[in-house]
């Protein structure tokens, strides 16, 4: 063999100095993709909470979608191709994110939190809200983690006294019927008679709450949100002013905000057809329609309709990660609409969510029901056997008899009452939680109480006299004092502790057009974060019952019993529970006073609804390359190809009655106004079962 030459040599040198750079980046990827493999990737696929979520497709960030999708299979018109994407996919504390539109910023978690969004794998629940929170692939652990959240009230549903600046311009009196913008539906009205109200609430949705607040509410130490959301999101009737189907496109930019942040969804129907408590935040402020008057019947069939639609989609597994509960009705008024027909709704709808998801923990959400301001204790033992229902109240200082009492008198009250009694409630009941409550110790603040309609503590709120103060003092914040934002902290703490799992109302106040301030500061979760009566972390209110206000707050006596979160005997009704409210549609009916037009005798002629109709489903988000084509599958809105029962739907010919306003209207003739060979059913069915006849539904978009 002969001596090699020195350019030999150093050829093969050249070669070694190749390999060996090149194994070292293979060791530094391999570094970097393992770890994100197992701590995101992995637990995705091997989730103990039994969803699985779609990990197939390549894209970009959603865009936006249309408000209707074709034949409904999630297609969606309108998406905007996203930029190409080119920064990470996951970070945490001081990381750069990359906005829906392109556009970027640092992202501020001090606790442990983690983004997460792959363009390909859209669907993927890889985020982490804080340290002590599970991340969306991982089991959700009820009654153990602690739900520590925030409602995004005043966005998809609009209030007077969260947004004033949409309200204020219409209060000349000049915009009827009949009166001043009080509620959504006078609002549109007068939105259109001035311009357009599909554009004006799109200004709003697409402000109000952004991408950067569910960053922000991550960054807050927080892990839920709440968010109402209204049935016009699905559809309208003819007569109905609210702009339909824009809502739900600004829902489904919340889904993947909040995947995105690690936070999951409470979807809280807010609104009710013919209104569930006759006030402003049901869609219009008036008389209750539901369960109640003559149309109470038909208004409950059409409530079930959107219900099944919105159980349908969040029960897709691209979507069942987020949204892990769901409030059917929100702040029912029981007193006017009876509790046994309220029990029997609930079963109803419990029935019905329950023959479209399966049984068990990771089928479907959390079904939420609101004790209608009762007392939880009413509802002890309700639905015993049940598959993952949730008991939730709204505990307000704000609304009780005005008093002169020192701010410093409030912060052991929730200790005291709020603490015990949801420790009660989880004994007696399940799960149960306060779904909102405040800092406000009173009324005070702007439109608090509706339009025009004053407070209590200056005496100006209707069939009150005692003029306690002035309100000036609680809304101008910025002159608080340190005492009073120090105290105000102090109850909010006490408010935390004691209520274990709870969702701040609101998390944002707009600013009111005539002043430029927020008028009702003790109502924004944000503001008080800035101002110092909010804590930076929330985890300092633990324990601050028994160190601070001398109350010990022990937890639930036997803790959660193993089918009141989905595992054995998980939907095991007691059978005196169904010998009771399983009798559907309802079959009493609570009158109005001094109204006989409505004996017991006469529910049975009440004009109802027909399932017959075509199903509406509700699109997904868009995933666009920058070339326009959708590559990611996200579901065609019917988690259940089963559930194959028509929708509710008016029976041609039946001259009903104005759904929102029927207390004393004429009952319509029966032959014309109910459906022919349908008797009153009770629920004891299996999944698919139904008892009315079920033609294959066409599919309606919404």
């Amino acid at each position: 063999m002969s001596e090699k030459t020195y350019p030999e040599v150093r050829k093969k040198r050249g070669w070694l100095w190749f390999w060996g750079i090149l194994i070292i980046l293979c060791i530094i990827a391999l570094a970097v993709i393992i770890p994100v493999y197992f701590l995101l990737i992995k637990p995705h696929q091997n989730s103990s909470s039994g969803s699985t979520a779609s990990d197939s497709g390549t894209g970009g960030t959603s865009g936006n979608n249309g408000s209707t999708g074709g034949n409904g299979n999630g297609g969606g018109n309108g998406a905007t191709p996203a930029p190409a994407f080119t920064g990470a996919i996951t970070g945490g504390d001081g990381s750069t994110v990359t906005r829906d539109d392109g556009s970027t910023f640092v992202y501020t978690n001090a606790f442990g939190g983690t983004w997460y969004f792959d363009p390909s794998n859209p669907f993927v629940g890889g985020a982490q809200a804080n340290e002590w929170t599970p991340r969306l692939n991982e089991t959700w652990r009820w009654g153990v983690d602690q739900i520590r959240g925030v409602n995004l009230g005043g966005w998809l549903v609009t209030e007077p006294f969260i947004v004033p600046a949409l309200y204020e311009p219409y209060q000349t009196g000049d915009f009827a019927p009949p009166y001043n913008a009080v509620d959504e539906w006078t609002l549109t009205v007068a939105m259109n008679k001035t311009g357009n109200a599909t554009a004006m609430l799109d200004a709003h949705y697409s402000t109000f709450i952004t991408e950067d607040d569910f960053a922000a509410i991550a960054a807050a130490g927080l892990n839920w949100v709440r968010i109402p959301i209204p049935y016009w999101a699905i559809e309208v009737y003819p007569g109905e002013p609210f702009v339909p189907h824009l809502a739900w496109q600004y829902f489904l930019k919340a889904i993947q905000w909040a995947r995105k942040y690690g936070l999951r969804i409470n979807m809280d129907l807010h609104t009710i057809p013919g209104s569930q408590n006759g006030w402003n935040h049901s869609g219009k402020l008036g008389p209750v329609n539901f369960l109640f008057g003559v149309m109470g019947i038909a208004n409950a069939q059409r409530a079930l309709a959107y219900i099944r639609t919105l159980a349908e989609f969040v029960s897709q597994p691209e979507y069942s990660q987020v949204v892990q509960y769901f409030g059917v009705v929100n702040e029912a008024l029981v007193d006017t609409i009876g509790q046994p027909q309220m029990q029997t709704f609930y079963l109803e709808a419990y029935t019905m969510i329950r023959n479209i998801t399966g049984l068990g923990q990771g089928n479907g959400p959390f079904i939420g029901i609101h004790d209608g301001f009762i007392g939880m204790q009413q509802w002890a033992s309700f639905l015993q056997g049940s598959d993952r229902i949730a008991m939730d109240t709204h505990p307000y200082n704000a609304f009780n008899d005005a008093s002169n009492a020192p701010l410093s008198s409030y912060i052991p009250s929730p200790c005291t009452g709020w603490g015990p009694a949801l420790n009660q409630s989880m004994d007696q009941f399940g799960f149960s939680h306060a779904g909102e409550w405040s800092a406000a110790v009173n009324d005070c603040g702007k439109w608090v109480n509706g339009v025009g309609l004053g407070t209590r503590y200056e005496g100006t709120y209707p069939g009150t006299t005692t003029v306690i103060g002035s309100c000036d003092q609680w809304t101008e914040y910025g002159s608080w004092s340190p005492t009073t934002i120090q105290q105000t902290k102090e109850v909010v703490m006490a408010s935390m502790d004691a209520l274990q799992h709870w969702f701040f109302w609101t998390w944002k106040i707009g600013n009111s057009s005539v002043t430029g301030n927020i008028e009702s500061p003790s109502w924004s979760y944000s503001l008080g974060l800035q101002h110092g009566w909010i804590p930076l972390d929330p985890r300092d209110a633990v324990d601050f019952c028994a160190l601070s206000a001398d109350v010990s707050m022990p937890s639930p006596t036997a803790g959660l019993q193993s089918w009141q979160t989905g595992g054995v005997g998980a939907g095991t009704i007691a059978a005196d529970q169904l010998a009771s409210f399983s009798h559907w549609p309802i079959i009493s009916m609570n009158s109005a006073a001094g109204l006989s037009y409505l004996p017991p005798a006469s529910v049975a002629l009440l004009p109802q609804y027909v399932p017959t109709g075509g199903v509406i489903t509700l699109p997904g988000p868009t995933f666009t390359t920058p070339s326009s084509t959708q590559t990611a599958d996200a579901g065609n809105g019917w988690a259940n190809a089963d559930d194959t029962a028509g929708y509710y739907v008016p029976i041609v010919g039946c001259a009903y009655p104005n759904p929102w306003d029927a207390e004393s209207a004429t009952i319509p003739p029966t032959a014309q106004c109910q459906p022919t060979g349908v008797t009153r059913r009770g629920l004891e069915m299996d999944v698919g079962e139904r008892a009315v006849p079920t033609p294959p539904p066409m599919i309606r978009s919404a």
